[in-house]
């Protein structure tokens, strides 16, 4: 993918080797510099990490089972993850559903010794920068936003019923109410609370166009909802400490926005490929979407051309981004893609590997930068 920057834009580039050796060989003391770094630069692009488990750590002979890199990162930046859905005209947008087909799956059985369950917190001081980020990003789009909870149901979460404790939508709303109600009237936006079941039913009918601001869980379900590539353009935002991985490396970008507004950290929405990863390393083929790890590079930089009001480098960003849809809307992409719309019978003539498809992205940008 170097073949997409480095010939067009000179970067005085500050590395950090999130690989699991340095990570290893460091004590993980390298994340925590990464992060320092980001908030002293203002703009970092972040590859895909492993989050370890027990069979890691034996396979690479670590010294410990490192704590997630993107949590220990979002800890530091006290972040809120934005993610924008990638469309291109010629893929599919709405998976169908068997109209016949029904499923049954046991949720859970508690029965004889037991079970597990899942808890989950916010500091209030997470919801304040979760509730700033937001109105900051929901501001520059100049685009409404609207936050979702499940208050009803949740409510020693979502409405916490002591006075002392403010309500996780009254967070939002004194934000709005403090920092943000004379920028949105002025800018002819607005902030709404919702309930999530609300919510979703205005999403489906809507032609898009908004922020829409989740907390963990609500994130985390509502970007697979958007990662099917649903017609309409959103944002959806999870709070601090939402976790969103994706195998699919095309459907969506996501960058970290702190509550400044200054600094952000662009990433790809996806975890690792380990079994592309195992191919490559036998000598095999592989067809991996790299759409999402360039959509980071682009929204990294056309966030530092913002800071540094480089208007020929947002230009670089804005036809990066258009030669990668081209790219997909001429025909030319991953097998991944062309399984959405050739199904069973797609051919190897229907995609290219890793590294045509690279290659036919760099050759339509060098036609678009030439104009």
């Amino acid at each position: 993918m170097p073949q997409l920057i480095f010939p067009f834009v000179e970067l005085d580039i500050k590395y950090f080797d999130l690989g699991l050796p340095h990570r290893d060989a460091t004590d993980d003391k390298v994340t925590i510099e990464s992060a320092e770094a980001t908030l002293k630069y203002n703009v970092a692009i972040k590859c895909a990490t492993i989050t370890l488990d027990e069979a890691h750590v034996k396979e690479f002979g670590l010294k410990s089972m490192w704590k997630s890199p993107n949590g220990t990162i979002r800890n530091i930046l006290n972040g809120t993850v934005f993610r924008e859905p990638i469309i291109c005209k010629n893929v599919p947008r709405l998976i169908p559903e068997g109209k016949e087909e029904t499923k049954e799956l046991e949720v859970f059985n508690f029965t004889g010794s037991g079970g597990v369950a899942l808890s989950m917190y916010n500091t209030d001081e997470s919801i304040y920068a979760f509730g700033d980020a937001s109105m900051n990003t929901a501001y520059q789009k100049k685009w409404p936003l609207y936050l979702s909870t499940k208050n009803t149901i949740l409510k020693k979460y979502d409405g916490r019923h002591n006075f002392l404790m403010l309500l996780f939508k009254d967070i939002f709303q004194e934000v709005y109410e403090t920092k943000w109600k004379s920028k949105f009237e002025a800018a002819g936006i607005w902030y709404e609370h919702r309930l999530i079941d609300d919510m979703v039913a205005y999403a489906l009918k809507s032609d898009g166009g908004y922020v829409w601001a989740c907390k963990n869980y609500d994130g985390d379900v509502q970007s697979d909802f958007l990662a099917q590539g649903i017609v309409f353009i959103i944002f959806f935002i999870i709070n601090l400490f939402g976790f969103l991985r994706r195998s699919s490396g095309f459907s969506l970008t996501s960058y970290k926005v702190c509550p400044d507004g200054k600094t952000i950290e662009a990433e790809a929405a996806h975890g690792t490929v380990t079994r592309h990863y195992r191919v490559h390393q036998k000598g095999g083929e592989t067809s991996t979407n790299s759409i999402a790890s360039i959509f980071a590079w682009s929204r990294g930089l056309a966030h530092r051309a913002k800071l540094d009001d480089n208007a020929r480098l947002l230009d670089f960003t804005e036809k990066l981004e258009a030669a990668c849809v081209g790219t997909v809307e001429s025909g030319k992409m991953t097998k991944d893609l062309a399984l959405i719309i050739h199904g069973s019978k797609i051919t190897r003539d229907h995609y290219l590997n890793t590294e045509e498809f690279i290659d036919a992205v760099a050759e339509d940008l060098k036609a678009r930068l030439s104009c």
